[in-house]
C-alpha cells in the first residue's frame, strides 16, 4: 500500500506560509522551527531553499513587491497619471500587508521585483523626459510617501473616547474622538490629498525644467 504523500516543499510554499504569519502575528512570528512545523517539514529541509530566516523575509518582501501592479508604466499613460494610479496599487499592496513594510523601507537591495519596480519607475520617468538625477529622486520621494503612509494610521492613532479631549487643553479637537471609526475614509482622504499635492508639484517643475528646458 502506497504511503500518503505529502506535499512537496518548495520555495513558493515556504514563501506563502511564511507571509501568512508576517501577515497574522509580526516578524517575530516567523522562525525555521515555526515554519517547519507549519508546513509539517523538519527543520533542515528548509535550508535547502533558505539559508537563514532573513532570507526567507526578505523573499517575503519581494512576493509583496511582486504584487504591484506595473502596467501603467507601459500602456502609454502619461508619466504623471502612471505614478498615481502606480503610487495606489503599491499603497494597496502594503495595506494588505503592512507588517512587511519595515523590510520593504530598506530598499530593494538584491530583491529580483524590488528592483524591476525601481527599473520600471526610473525608465519611465527617463523616457517621459525627465533629467536622470531628477528621475532617481523622484522614485525615491514616491517611495518615502507611500512607505510613510503604511507606517501606520494616522485616523486609528486617536482614541474613540470624547474625555480624551478636553477642549481646556485641546480646543481644535473636539471631533477627535470620531476619527477611529471612520478611519479608512480619513486615511484614503490623507493620501489622496498628498499623492494631488506631490504631483501637482512636481508637474511645476517637469514643465520648467523639462519643457522649457527642452
Amino acid at each position: 500500500m502506497a504511503r500518503p504523500r505529502k506535499p512537496l516543499l518548495s520555495t513558493d510554499r515556504i514563501v506563502e506560509t511564511a507571509r501568512g504569519l508576517v501577515d497574522a502575528e509580526g516578524l517575530a512570528a516567523v522562525s525555521t522551527r515555526r515554519l517547519a512545523a507549519e508546513l509539517g517539514v523538519s527543520g533542515p529541509s528548509l535550508y535547502n531553499h533558505f539559508r537563514t530566516k532573513d532570507q526567507i523575509l526578505e523573499a517575503v518582501a519581494d512576493s509583496v513587491s511582486a504584487q504591484v501592479d506595473l502596467s501603467m508604466f507601459e500602456d502609454g499613460r502619461d508619466w504623471r497619471t502612471a505614478l498615481h494610479d502606480w503610487a495606489v496599487s503599491y499603497r494597496a499592496a502594503l495595506r494588505d500587508h503592512p507588517n512587511i513594510v519595515p523590510i520593504l523601507a530598506r530598499g530593494p537591495g538584491r530583491r529580483p521585483a524590488g528592483l524591476r519596480v525601481a527599473d520600471v519607475v526610473f525608465g519611465a520617468m527617463v523616457d517621459a523626459g525627465w533629467p536622470a538625477a531628477q528621475a532617481t529622486s523622484i522614485g525615491a520621494l514616491m517611495r518615502y510617501f507611500i512607505m510613510g503612509s503604511a507606517i501606520g494610521s494616522f485616523a486609528g492613532g486617536f482614541v474613540d473616547d470624547e474625555s480624551a479631549y478636553d477642549p481646556a487643553d485641546y480646543p481644535h479637537l473636539g471631533q477627535a474622538h470620531l476619527l477611529a471609526e471612520q478611519q479608512e475614509k480619513v486615511d484614503e482622504r490623507a493620501f489622496e490629498t498628498g499623492l494631488t499635492a506631490l504631483l501637482d508639484g512636481l508637474a511645476v517643475q517637469y514643465e520648467r525644467v523639462v519643457r522649457r528646458g527642452s
